[in-house]
């Protein structure tokens, strides 16, 4: 039986839920990980590199095997890796293994990696067939997660609630969210025929490595990665060592970051219809550069506060616009959208553990100059994201 386009829309909000929902619930625990491993800031940063190298391994299989298989089976394997990582990642923190906390969070890498092109052609294709944006609220639903698991995560650390006990149940209910949505979303999409996946070299993968436009739209996608990347790995850690807040006020802030991404996204969209891709995507990496270099740069924790929902505001939108910029730069939209996203997952792979490194010689606050130089550059290739009518 057919499944309706608003349930396709329910489960595909619910999905992208999930995930913003677990890493949050992750990322507000960082700092009593971090003492439960009794880590460094260079050591935090190493352990990190195991989501890096996972969300690597999971967006580079990803796009190969959607076009074999469908997006069905990629985003329930994603999406299962994902609650899965939840307990190893509590494990590993408890028991004081840093290395089995690195492989938790490589599982929880490679589900968000190997789920993201998936969920995204799935998202498309609802798009298309309701004929009205849907993206841009869809990446709002992971903020939307991210904003429950960070109150969630604060309420946490305010009562002193066992690291283990809280991502063990944010597994658990990031299992329910699973099960309920997997039934309405439809198989075949993004199927590719074997005779298809073997045709001409003007359609396939490598080929699109030669379209400069698409090269500057994967930049901008790298650069607003890191930035909002940044925040993910780092924002509490640099709110507690950078500038003095406890452990609930350094969660809170990342709550504060969560929802003012979640603000952005969702009503992003008709200012991007008024003004255009360009102009937004301009303007957003601007406003992520100005928050980082006030953190980064000012000591005052008025200042950060404010600096948190400037940098937020910025991230919310560079990631899904140029993400469909991407599938809108040419023929064989769904590789393009893979190719941009494995160049921004670039930015996954070396953010952590070279903030780590470098935090660990100048301070987490120094080390930000990284993603503000990189979100800067991000103004300058904002053109590249201009609507162009898509070849056949």
């Amino acid at each position: 039986m057919p499944v309706s386009l608003a349930r396709r829309r329910w489960a595909l909000s619910a999905l992208f839920l999930l995930p913003g929902l677990c890493v949050s619930s992750w990322v507000t625990r960082t700092p009593a990980v971090r003492d439960l491993l009794d880590a460094s800031t260079a050591q935090m940063g190493l352990v990190l590199f195991g989501l890096s190298v996972g969300s690597m391994a999971g967006i580079l299989s990803s796009g190969p095997l959607v076009m074999r298989w469908g997006t069905r089976p990629v985003v329930a394997t994603g999406s299962g890796l994902i609650v899965l990582a939840m307990p190893v990642i509590a494990i590993g923190a408890a028991a004081g293994l840093p290395l089995l906390t690195a492989a938790g969070l490589a599982l929880f890498g490679a589900g968000m990696g190997g789920g993201e092109v998936a969920m995204n052609i799935e998202g498309a294709d609802v798009e298309r067939l309701g004929g009205r944006p849907f993206l841009p609220a869809l990446h709002g639903c992971f903020s939307l997660g991210t904003v429950i698991g960070a109150v969630l995560g604060i309420l946490a650390n305010a009562v002193s609630f066992p690291v283990v006990a809280h991502l063990v149940l944010a597994g658990v209910l990031g299992a329910a969210l699973l099960v309920w949505a997997m039934r309405a979303i439809a198989p075949g999409v993004g199927r590719v025929a074997p005779q298809e996946r073997g045709g001409p070299a003007p359609v396939r993968g490598p080929a699109l490595w030669k379209d400069a436009r698409l090269l500057l739209i994967g930049g901008i996608v790298l650069a607003m990665a890191l930035a909002e990347g940044t925040a993910t790995d780092w924002l509490p850690l640099v709110m507690v060592d950078g500038h003095g807040f406890d452990a609930t006020l350094g969660s809170s802030m990342f709550a504060l970051f969560a929802a003012s991404m979640t603000i952005g996204r969702f009503g992003g969209g008709p200012i991007v219809a008024q003004v255009g891709r360009p102009r937004v995507l301009a303007v957003s990496a601007l406003f992520a550069a100005t928050g980082l270099a006030l953190i980064s740069l000012v000591d005052s924790q008025i200042v950060a506060l404010i600096a948190v929902v400037l940098w937020g505001l910025g991230a919310s939108l560079g990631f899904p616009l140029a993400l469909s910029a991407a599938g809108d730069s040419g023929a064989n939209p769904a590789a393009r959208v893979a190719l941009a996203s494995t160049i921004g997952y670039l930015a996954f792979l070396v953010g952590p553990p070279t903030l780590g490194l470098l935090g660990e010689e100048i301070g987490l606050r120094g080390a930000l100059v990284v993603p503000l130089a990189v979100a800067l550059v991000a103004v300058l290739l904002a053109p590249a994201t201009a609507s162009r009518a898509r070849t056949a």
